[in-house]
């Protein structure tokens, strides 16, 4: 360790310019501010498509001018055309689970907590973690662009399978639009690699004195499980959209077979689109590990740290988060149980899947004991915690349906779907993030945000997103298709017109109150009241460390462990927290071993 520090006290004696401070810094709190400022704008895109095309479910007949003004020819009268709202729904989905939940989480929080609570002056290679954000931007953009290209954007879902991904002519979101987001998302698996391989190596060889594998907080321990997630999965991926690259440019047939476009028969032959499910989601359902883990770290250390009580389980909640790893990589034929799937190997996917619900059990439970009898304080990180226990017990008893590959089958590519998705994913993900900003906010920034909204923003969100959601389950148990332009043209929805109206109008309030944050964060982060070291009476290294920021954490000596980080509450302490760098006294019980 003393060549590590003796390497950052050089550091200190470079010249520093806003250049190698703010854009190509290699500091990593201010690289986890830059994937949160960036996973914010990429939010915001997100969220602003999701209310466009919720406008034209709700009222599809009506004309909007503001459809005219950022649609342009795809917004003529004011009135979407149905390309455009493929694509919309399609750069929605593949903007909030990548840039968004996954760079809000991992590249985020990963970033600002490894090194400080394993007690590092920063990552492994501060070079490698400076190139992972920069990837990260370049994919941003890249995927930006493809909003503005002539024949449209990507228009395949966001899980763009083939044949519409794999023929330029299939239809007019399939031509450039399509390559730039193949482009993006290549860039994209590249910075992931890259922060995955830095954390992993982080946790395991710069751990301070006294931090075992048994002391670190349950938030390094789901950063460290998820980085090997992504280490194995993307590459995957990466693989599918290669082959697909192939098959667009190079004229080859891994995904394409006996098809017909416009009456021409073409020359394909031998290949099968099933395995570009079979590789897609090979990596698509890791990914939705890759993006809840990390909130399920979060969430622990808040709801620990603000019921001032140990975490109920901490061995439990360590072998959950293993076992999930694990189990998330032989359950991604759920989502295939419509592909014409032997029955054998259907019922095969639907063990492993409803097996993967007893970790997940594991971790709501635990978080409900830990609250139990707890001395809460509704801090509004520990209301986005709660509301992440919510949203993930509500989404994950429809996950037992879609698990089942009998039940699937009725509501496949229905409504229900998306429902399930919503709330037990991007919910609970997106939950853990704000309870993240709003609990680290004052390490990041050395000031406190303004409570009063942050209590607004997390009521209008918890209603809104609940307003949103929870219809849509029944409407998929009614057969509503998802990604239908409009369901006017089918009599039998009809019904269902009002709950479309309902749900857009949750959805534009719960938007909106979006702002609430947005305005929070950046206002705070200039004008806000200074937070105190250690605001919220915390035991973890992050709040050991000076509020000012200096490249290398800790002036002088690295702090010593001696003790797991839940030592809230302990009796015969003075204090309700005692921190983890401050020694066992005579006769006291070590506890979390």
């Amino acid at each position: 360790m003393a060549s590590h520090d003796e390497s950052h006290d050089h550091d200190h004696h470079h010249k520093v310019t806003f250049w190698n401070k703010y854009v190509f810094s290699e500091d990593h709190k201010m690289i986890s501010k830059q994937f949160l400022v960036t996973g914010m704008v990429m939010g915001v895109i997100g969220v602003t498509m999701s209310l466009l095309f919720r406008l034209q479910l709700a009222w599809p007949e009506k004309s909007w001018p503001i459809l005219e003004t950022l649609l342009g020819k795809w917004g003529a009268d004011g009135v979407m055309t149905p390309d455009i709202y493929l694509a919309l729904v399609t750069i929605h989905g593949t903007i909030m689970v990548f840039f968004v939940l996954t760079a809000g989480l991992s590249g985020t929080f990963s970033n600002l907590l490894i090194p400080l609570q394993i007690g590092a002056r920063d990552m492994a290679s501060g070079f490698l973690n400076m190139l992972s954000y920069w990837f990260f931007f370049l994919s941003s953009v890249v995927m930006v662009m493809s909003l503005f290209v002539e024949s449209g954007p990507a228009s395949a879902g966001w899980t763009i399978y083939p044949p519409l991904s794999a023929l330029p002519q299939a239809m007019p979101g399939s031509g450039m639009g399509m390559t730039l987001w193949l482009v993006s998302m290549a860039i994209f698996i590249i910075s992931s690699l890259l922060g995955s391989l830095n954390y992993i190596v982080t946790v395991l060889n710069l751990r301070t004195k006294g931090m075992s594998m048994t002391r670190l907080p349950l938030t390094i321990w789901a950063f460290f499980v998820t980085a090997i997630l992504g280490v194995l999965s993307f590459p995957v991926l990466f693989s599918a959209a290669l082959l697909l690259i192939f098959d667009r440019s190079f004229g080859t047939s891994f995904y394409l077979s006996d098809i017909m476009v416009s009456g021409e028969l073409l020359s394909n032959a031998g290949g099968s689109p099933i395995l570009f499910q079979h590789l897609f989601w090979f990596l698509g359902h890791p990914e939705v590990y890759i993006i809840i883990l990390p909130a399920f770290g979060i969430t622990s250390e808040v709801i620990s740290t603000n019921a001032r009580k140990p975490i109920f389980g901490y061995r439990a909640m360590v072998g959950s988060i293993m076992a999930i790893a694990i189990l998330s990589f032989i359950v991604w034929g759920h989502h295939m149980f419509m592909t014409g799937m032997n029955p054998f190997l259907g019922s095969v996917f639907t063990f492993t899947t409803l097996l993967i619900a007893i970790p997940s059990a594991v971790k709501a439970f635990n978080y409900i004991t830990t609250l139990w009898k707890g001395n809460l304080r509704l801090t509004p990180a520990m209301l986005f915690s709660i509301g992440l226990v919510s949203t993930f017990i509500t989404g994950g008893l429809t996950g037992l349906i879609l698990g089942d590959s009998a039940l699937d089958i009725n509501v496949h590519d229905t409504y229900f779907v998306v429902a399930h998705f919503h709330i037990v994913m991007g919910l609970s993900a997106i939950f853990g993030m704000f309870a993240g900003v709003y609990h680290w906010f004052p390490r990041m920034y050395g000031r406190r945000m303004i409570k009063s909204l942050g209590y607004m923003h997390f009521w209008i969100t918890f209603v809104c997103a609940y307003g949103v959601f929870f219809p849509m389950h029944f409407m998929g148990m009614a057969g509503l298709p998802r990604r239908y332009y409009t369901n006017t043209s089918f009599p039998m929805f009809d019904d269902m017109a009002d709950i479309n109206v309902l749900i857009s109008v949750f959805a534009i309030v719960g938007g909106i109150a979006q702002v609430l944050f947005l305005f929070n964060f950046f206002y705070s982060a200039v004008r806000g009241r200074k937070s105190e070291q250690n605001p919220w009476k915390s035991n973890t290294l992050e709040w050991t460390a000076p509020v000012e920021h200096l490249h290398g954490n800790w002036p002088g000596e690295l702090p010593t462990v001696h003790r797991w980080p839940y030592d809230y509450s302990k009796p015969g302490m003075e204090e309700d927290y005692v921190p983890q760098n401050v020694p066992i006294k005579e006769g006291e019980v070590e506890t979390g071993h």
